[in-house]
């Protein structure tokens, strides 16, 4: 059903009726490396995956929903790739099994996991966040966790890849970090639109409360703080002090995220966008802009955008980023790309759609 080339790797997409499941469908569907074997959902086994993505249709046909037995059966001695949309605390056990069996059918797999479960160097540190014993704390050192412009090479077989608002947050603090311009405190003010809250309804992403509303949540206590903080210091060495407070915005989807910073060293905007620009040579889809980034330049892409302000003593670094794109699905498809060889913007460099 992809646009997939004879000797494409055969993808399961877990959890799959979500947004973000949504989007890993639209992309694997799409991907000249990667054909789409299976659809995993539970509560939907046997339904036609395109009643949940009637937008997929042209790509769908009339596949189903299949259980998890049915997914086993897509092991065999090849190559396979899954992609788990799972929701936190589900995905680890269902991937510890899958993992397994793997192993004893000799499958050649690649997990990327878009969950929260992998993200943690530890289940300590996990279960601090989630108030919840780790799934498969034995798996934690098959994971590695990055945003792909940040690890040029991991030899860990599976992949864990950073929260949206974490991937934001990320591509600003790292480069700060690393190259000695600012921290070690980060005041960081995100924006995210109605889809990064997930497909099932409640009081806060209904239309009418969101519909031009502004408003913040979870304020210096959001989960993705800690999860940042702990890869800004496997990165960096450097374990910053995140204080952080998400807004929920009046639109579908997009991330503008500011994180502010003392600088260590007077420093003009033109030769931190110059540092930032060197930094990040060579990646296909973060750029450094003049002017400030906006998110209807890169909505629907997996292209993000870094501006930079100054004044006498601090930093502002703006991010724009599309949360299910570069901040999900997209930078999870980044990541398998690398991890089966293929190059690293295949399927993935469609244009932001502009006026969405």
């Amino acid at each position: 059903m992809s646009a997939a080339t004879v000797n494409a790797v055969p993808t399961v997409v877990l959890g799959g009726s979500g947004y973000v499941a949504g989007e890993l469908l639209r992309l694997v569907l799409g991907h000249p490396g990667l054909t789409l074997a299976g659809v995993m959902s539970e509560s939907q086994a046997g339904a036609n995956v395109v009643g949940a993505f009637p937008h997929l249709r042209a790509g769908l046909g009339d596949l189903k929903f299949q259980p998890r037995e049915a997914i086993l059966e897509h092991f065999g001695t090849g190559r396979l790739a899954l992609l788990s949309a799972a929701p936190h605390g589900a995905s680890a056990p269902l991937l510890a099994g899958f993992i397994g069996w793997a192993r004893e059918r000799g499958t050649a797999l690649t997990v990327v996991d878009v969950s929260a479960d992998f993200r943690f160097a530890s289940a300590g540190a996990y279960e601090a966040v989630y108030k919840h014993p780790h799934g498969a704390p034995q798996l934690l050192e098959a994971f590695a966790c990055a945003v792909p412009e940040h690890l040029a090479h991991t030899d860990r077989p599976h992949i864990a890849h950073p929260g949206c608002f974490a991937t934001a947050m990320l591509l600003a603090a790292v480069p700060l970090l690393k190259l000695g311009i600012a921290g070690p405190d980060f005041f960081a003010t995100g924006i995210t639109g109605s889809t990064g809250a997930g497909r099932s309804p409640i009081a806060t992403t209904h239309h009418p409360e969101r519909h031009a509303n502004l408003f913040a949540y979870q304020p210096l206590a959001h989960r993705h703080a800690p999860e940042v903080a702990g890869l800004c210091e496997q990165l960096t060495g450097q374990r910053p002090r995140l204080h952080f407070v998400p807004h929920s915005g009046p639109f579908a989807r997009g991330i503008h995220m500011t994180v502010q910073a003392t600088l260590r060293e007077p420093a003009g905007a033109e030769a931190l966008r110059e540092a930032l620009r060197t930094f990040y040579a060579g990646a296909r889809f973060v750029s450094v802009v003049d002017g400030m980034p906006r998110v209807k330049d890169i909505v629907g892409s997996n292209y993000a955008q870094i501006g930079v302000s100054v004044d006498a003593g601090s930093v502002a670094v703006m991010v724009v980023e599309d949360n299910l794109v570069k901040g999900a699905a997209g930078g999870a498809i980044q990541w398998l790309n690398r991890k089966l060889g293929l190059a690293e913007d295949t399927g993935l460099t469609a244009p932001a759609l502009g006026w969405a």
